[in-house]
């Protein structure tokens, strides 16, 4: 299911169209890509779909608003119909290839590939560990296929960048039989972190941690450039706790909804990935900013952020355990990039192992946020997970260009 990349580096520029489907958000952007270059053409994102208010939102090359508005949208449908819209009003014309965010890919997928009707099966089949995150990313994909009929399409999968963990890392501790039913530790996060490690220049350090902060929260060890262990494990609930996620839970915890509240599986599903985190022990919000508003008066959100940080801090711990000391590590996502006082809180709780930060830097997120004094650097890098799928859709679909020229 994986292309054949030529050896040579004169392919083509194409025009790529990235969608990123959340379970309440659409992210795109059009991207003109050659080789390790993607120049962003335009961008945009819909957000709160389902919710009685949304946001669309649309931005040029040079982050000239094309369009602002608020209003509901009932459907994922009815936003990928806005993005046809903003294409239509950019008069772009077809993308040559489209790239999709996927976030599971189940025990089979675990690279990026080109779309075909056994791909989609196989997507299918892994909604199984993704529930909410898969039916967006196969409904963009047929909405797709019959709007942009013949376009190269490509799977771009945040597992892919973990497929290589060691077995210690990737081995779930259950019993044995169940491993060949694909449970283990997949990863997530994937294209982000891979969006990290090509911005350095020259190559990443040896020991790098990563921390995308955001609704979803991962912390992941990579040595030289790969993955070697990370925080979620077999779903994108496992790990830190998150906006309404709950992360990591002791067994005993669910066991004992079920024997004594009578919870079933979809009530379980809905607390874990919906009514728990940082929403869940606030009472308040799942935003962060929310929470900081609220954190002087009101005692449960000042936990929740808390319990945030100290999560992220203990994660950031263990995985610079797997990677026998640390380099640098990196904040990405909506709230690694955004939200200095989470970002020192986590470090505050680090400076036992010689994180330091730089207040004034870390206020400004000026690279590095750290001090001089720090063993480690520490930096904000933007998360470009829509580039790297444009950059794959474009290996992908060029490679195939290219092998039929030979035919």
């Amino acid at each position: 299911m994986n292309a054949i990349v030529p050896t040579t580096d004169d392919r083509p520029a194409l025009t790529l169209l990235a969608l990123n489907t959340g379970s309440s958000s659409l992210k795109f952007g059009l991207y003109r890509v050659r080789s390790a270059v993607a120049d962003i053409l335009l961008s945009g994102e819909v957000e709160a779909i389902g919710e009685p208010v949304g946001r669309c939102r649309a931005e040029d090359a040079r982050s000239e608003p094309l369009f602002d508005e608020r209003v509901a949208i009932p459907s994922l449908a009815a936003a990928l119909l806005f993005v046809g819209r903003v294409f239509a009003d950019a008069n772009r014309g077809e993308p040559d290839a489209i790239g999709h965010r996927i976030v599971h890919g189940g025990p089979r997928l675990r690279r990026h590939c080109l779309i075909d009707e056994p791909v989609v099966r196989e997507l299918q089949a892994a909604s199984a560990f993704a529930p909410l995150h898969m039916p967006p990313a196969l409904s963009a994909i047929r909405f797709a296929q019959a709007h942009f009929p013949g376009i190269p399409q490509a799977a771009c999968f945040d597992t892919a960048f973990h497929a290589g963990m060691p077995d210690v890392a990737r081995v779930l501790p259950i019993a044995r039989e169940l491993q060949t039913d694909g449970l283990q530790r997949y990863g997530f996060h994937g294209l982000s972190c891979e969006s990290i490690v090509r911005q350095f220049v020259g190559g990443p350090p040896e020991r790098l941690v990563i921390a995308h902060l955001g609704a979803g929260a991962s912390v992941t060890a990579v040595r030289s450039g790969r993955s070697i262990d990370t925080s979620m494990g077999l779903t994108p609930t496992g790990g830190v706790m998150m906006g309404t996620r709950s992360g990591d839970l002791d067994p005993g915890v669910l066991l004992y909804l079920m024997r004594e509240k009578g919870f079933d599986a979809a009530m379980i599903e809905d607390l874990v990935d919906r009514r728990s985190g940082l929403l869940g022990v606030s009472g308040v919000s799942e935003d962060m900013r929310a929470l900081h508003d609220a954190s002087a008066s009101n005692p449960a959100a000042r936990l929740a952020v808390e319990m945030f940080c100290a999560a992220v801090a203990k994660q950031v711990a263990a995985m610079i355990t797997v990677l026998g000391g640390v380099d640098a590590l990196v904040f990405t996502g909506g709230i690694g990039e955004n939200d200095a006082v989470a970002r020192a809180a986590i470090c505050d709780d680090l400076a036992w192992i010689g994180v330091g930060l730089d207040r004034t830097r870390n206020r400004s997120a000026t690279n590095p946020i750290s001090d001089e004094g720090s063993g480690c650097r520490v930096l904000v890098l933007p998360s470009r997970e829509d580039e790297e799928i444009a950059q794959h859709a474009w290996a992908l679909s060029s490679a195939v260009a290219r092998c039929a020229e030979f035919r």
